[in-house]
Order: structure tokens, then sequence, then C-alpha cells
């Protein structure tokens, strides 16, 4: 059954302001280094009025990960909610540059909320520290869900950040139900540590009941499962869902599904900046995944877009992915 959209993400809705600084930076205000920090908005202004040279993009996980799709040629939508100001436009002009549908109602102004943001502190070796104020984005509610929108996707993908909001549970839940009514399927990033401590419980029961598609990194795979041991920790997962894939930094990615693993090597890369590189893995490998390529081939392209996203600041392609691809014999 042909469906009008290949894949339909849905997430937080935010701008990415992305500088350069020291460890030293991170320490005088306080950033622990290498996760994602809430943080209210004056200290969003504090923050940016005390970091260096900025570039500033459109970004939020999934919404990254929906753009990779999208310029690959996928049939994408989004879903997440921003203000109806400055950078609330300039993110939805953006995601649908790239190809994406974008139709979430926007916020009104002066509704106590701004465009979300999140201020991308980027160390030596490309590590990044992320501190987010969620803004509107943090209000994402089951209104927002378009049901014949979620019916008519083969796939949708949840970003495990927007656990964080009131109603994104229920949002969420939602748009499962109206997916699945039709024979679609749910993949889900369960994004960050910090966010698995957080709601748990709630990620556990959606991965035994409702996930198709887990992608996770080690400290979120050793996280959701409670142990150091991450092949153990890929293992758990292959039991409660049908393709579990774990990244692992330059050392790869493995995936499990069917009672059968594949192992792929990391494309080397001189790192400038990992912002972005787990949201491209997942938008190429679900691209090809709904392109009808096999799991090992679709783990190699992923890797192949998380490598070109690490080789420059930002978290969108600067190269032809599918260049790329057919330089790797993937195409």
């Amino acid at each position: 059954m042909t469906k009008t959209y290949q894949i339909v993400g849905i997430g937080n809705a935010i701008v990415d302001v992305l500088s350069h600084c020291d460890d030293a930076f991170l320490a005088e205000h306080g950033i622990e280094k290498g996760i994602m920090q809430l943080i209210d908005k004056e200290r969003a202004v504090t923050l940016y009025n005390r970091i260096g040279p900025a570039l500033e993009v459109s970004g939020g996980s999934a919404a990254n990960t929906i753009a990779g799709a999208g310029q690959l040629g996928g049939r994408v939508a989004y879903v997440g909610k921003v203000t109806d100001d400055q950078l609330g436009r300039i993110f939805a002009h953006d995601l649908r540059a790239q190809g994406a549908t974008y139709e979430t109602v926007m916020a009104p102004p002066g509704n106590g909320a701004e465009t979300g943001r999140c201020i991308v502190l980027v160390t030596p070796g490309g590590e990044r520290s992320m501190n987010t104020y969620l803004g509107s984005s943090e209000h994402l509610d089951p209104a927002d869900i378009d049901e014949a929108m979620m019916a008519d996707a083969h796939w949708i993908f949840l970003e495990g950040y927007r656990f964080d909001g009131p109603d994104s549970h229920a949002a969420f839940a939602r748009a499962i139900a109206a997916t699945k009514s039709t024979g679609g399927k749910v993949a889900i990033t369960l994004s960050d540590p910090f966010c698995i401590d957080r709601h748990r419980d709630a990620f556990a029961r959606m991965l035994r009941e409702d996930v198709d598609l887990l992608f996770a990194n080690r400290a979120e795979m050793t996280s959701m499962y409670e142990t150091d041991d991450f092949e153990a920790a890929l293992e758990r997962a292959a039991t409660e869902v049908d393709i579990v894939v774990g990244t692992d930094s330059e050392n790869g990615a493995t995936v499990v599904s069917g009672g059968e693993r594949w192992h792929v090597p990391a494309v080397p890369t001189d790192v400038v900046d990992a912002t972005g590189a787990g949201d491209l893995f997942a938008g190429a490998f679900l691209w090809g995944l709904v392109n009808g390529y096999g799991l090992e081939t679709c783990t190699r392209m992923a890797n192949v877009a998380a490598s070109e996203i690490i080789s420059h600041i930002g978290a969108r392609p600067e190269a032809d992915l599918k260049t790329l691809f057919s330089r790797h014999g993937l195409l």
C-alpha cells in the first residue's frame, strides 16, 4: 500500500546556536560536558550573550533526521511546535526547504513562550554540550497530531527528548494509534541517558508495546537497560524490538534483528563537530529502509551520512548524500 509519507517525525522544533569553546568555558558556566541540559529562557539569554561567534540553524534532533531523509528525496513530514515569531518562521521555512511537509499550527506570539533554541558548545575533539531552552516546543500536545497524516505514513519517528513535555506522552500515544491503525510502524531514538533516567518507565512500556525500530548510542542503550555491558543491552533490546540499532561513535554501529546481527565499521573522519551525527544516521537509515535496502546497507548509508555531518559545523549535510552513497558503492 502506497502512502503519502514514508516518514513522519515528531519532536522538538528549535533553532540551534553553534559555537566553539574550551573546557574552561564549560567549567566557568557550570555546563556538564557532552550532554544535553534543559535551561530556562533567562539562562539561554545569559549564555547567548557570553559565547563567541555562532552559527544559527534550524534544528531539533528529529527535525534534523527528517531534513536528512528529505534531502535524500524521501517523502517526509514533521510535527513540532514553534511560536509565530522570527525564529519560528525561520524554522518552518528552512524545514520546508529541505523537502519536508510542515503544517503544525504555530503558537501565537505573546503566549509566554518563544520558539525554542539550543546553544551547542563544541569543544576540541568535536564533543558537543547542549543547553536547550525548549520554549514553545515543550507544549506539543495531542491536538497538534494530525491523525490522518499519521495514518498516511509508513513510519513515524519519535524523539526521546520530547518526553520532557507535559502533554507529549499523550501526543505520542495518539500518533502511534493512528499509525498502527493502517499498518504503519514506529521508530524511536532514546536521545540522551539523562532523558531516559527521567522517563524510564514510559520508555520501557513504549519499547515493549509499540516500537518496531530503536536507535540508541552506547550510553543510551546501557542506561535504558541499566547495565555497563553494551552487548548485553543490545541483546535485551532485541527481545523487545524488531530492529535494534546501537551506535558506538568511532567503533561503528551494530544492528540486531530476527536473530541476526551485523556490525558495520564507522567511516574514518576528522571530527569537527559531532552535533547531529546520530540524527543524520537515523535519517539515512530510515531512508534506506523505506526504499527497500537491507539492514546492513542501511547501516552503511547511515555511517556515511554521520561521517559527513561530523566533518563540519552544523547538523545539515553540506555534500550530496546520494553522491557519497554511490562513492561507497551503496547505490
